[in-house]
Formats: C-alpha cells, sequence, structure tokens
C-alpha cells in the first residue's frame, strides 16, 4: 500500500469524507398533519435492538412531529430520486404537503402512524427510545421496530451527500465475507 501526501483542509469541512450513510427521506404524522423531510445526519448505534441515531433540525418541520409523536418512519430512496430528494430538503412541510406536491404514495405503515413512502427501497418503522439529547443537540435515538425491503436490487444505488451541492453515488461491492469471524458479521 502507497502513502499519500497529505495537505490542511478544513476542519468544518470534513464532512465531504466523514458523512455516515445514505441520505435518506424521513415520514413523519402528528395531530393531522404529515411531513417527509430530506436527512443525511445518522448513524446505526446498535443491530440488536436496532437503533439508529438521527440529528434532526429543530427548524424542520419534521422536528415537532417527530417530537410530539415519538415515531417516524425512515425511508431509503435510490439515486433516480436524486431531484425528488434535493425538493424535498429545498421545501418547508408547513407550506406544503410534500406527498402531495413531489407526486409520492403515502403507504400505511404497521407499526407507527407515518406513512411510509412506496417509492423507496426500503421503509423502516421507527419509534423514539432516547430523547436525552433532544434538547441540546437535536439528537433523537430511534428503535426499528418494522423493515420492509423491496428484494431487487440486492444493492440499490443510494445517495451519500457530501456537502456543497454534491451527491456520491453507492458504488461497486466487495464481499469479503470469509475473512470475518461468524460472530462479526
Amino acid at each position: 500500500m502507497e502513502k499519500s501526501r497529505k495537505a490542511d483542509f478544513p476542519v468544518e469541512r470534513v464532512r465531504h469524507y466523514l458523512e455516515p450513510g445514505p441520505v435518506v427521506l424521513v415520514s413523519s404524522a402528528c395531530d393531522g398533519e404529515r411531513d417527509i423531510m430530506t436527512l443525511g445526519w445518522h448513524t446505526v448505534m446498535e443491530f440488536s435492538p436496532s437503533l439508529v441515531g438521527c440529528l434532526i433540525s429543530a427548524g424542520n418541520h419534521s422536528f415537532e412531529l417527530v417530537r410530539r409523536s415519538g415515531e417516524c418512519v425512515i425511508n431509503l430512496p435510490t439515486a433516480a430520486m436524486v431531484d425528488t430528494v434535493i425538493g424535498i430538503g429545498n421545501t418547508h412541510g408547513d407550506a406544503i404537503d410534500k406527498f402531495d406536491h413531489f407526486g409520492l404514495t403515502a403507504e400505511s405503515s404497521d407499526r407507527v402512524a407515518a406513512p411510509a413512502i412506496a417509492e423507496c427501497h426500503a421503509q423502516f418503522e421507527c419509534r423514539l427510545v432516547d430523547d436525552r439529547l433532544v434538547t441540546d443537540r437535536n439528537f433523537f435515538v430511534f428503535e426499528v421496530i418494522r423493515a420492509r425491503v423491496a428484494p431487487e436490487p440486492a444493492w440499490p444505488e443510494t445517495l451519500h451527500y457530501t456537502g456543497d451541492g454534491v451527491f456520491m453515488i453507492s458504488g461497486r461491492h466487495i464481499d469479503r465475507r470469509q475473512q470475518f469471524r461468524p460472530g462479526m458479521l
């Protein structure tokens, strides 16, 4: 392996390299209102139970819907939905119904009141299990209580935001399962 030369880099831009995963669409509902927001700041925190941490800005209309209802659906869009993902992120749910505006199909969820997005590859119904960091950091910890995933393709092309209006699309996959100890998969 060859060493690479490094140069100083602005610390406020490290997100270009460290964004944790694919951009998702979070759908929520409370007291007759519903919304969708674009979210790039999330992290898997535990496998079983399945815990996901999400940073939702208090300025986002979805923040209060999620906070009051204590639930949401994390929907995984594919790269083909990039313009919709951007459009949702550039609009406010208190001004428009994003399902209608963007032509998305709201599907009933089984375990939460929030609707899922039918056009997305995967849907993860979530309940809020830890809100200790919501007030200070806008950080919600959810437990995924139901997951639905389209069987094909096994590895969809997903969007990964790197900042400054630039996305990466997930690339080829490398299978190295044979190198892992069974308990580490």
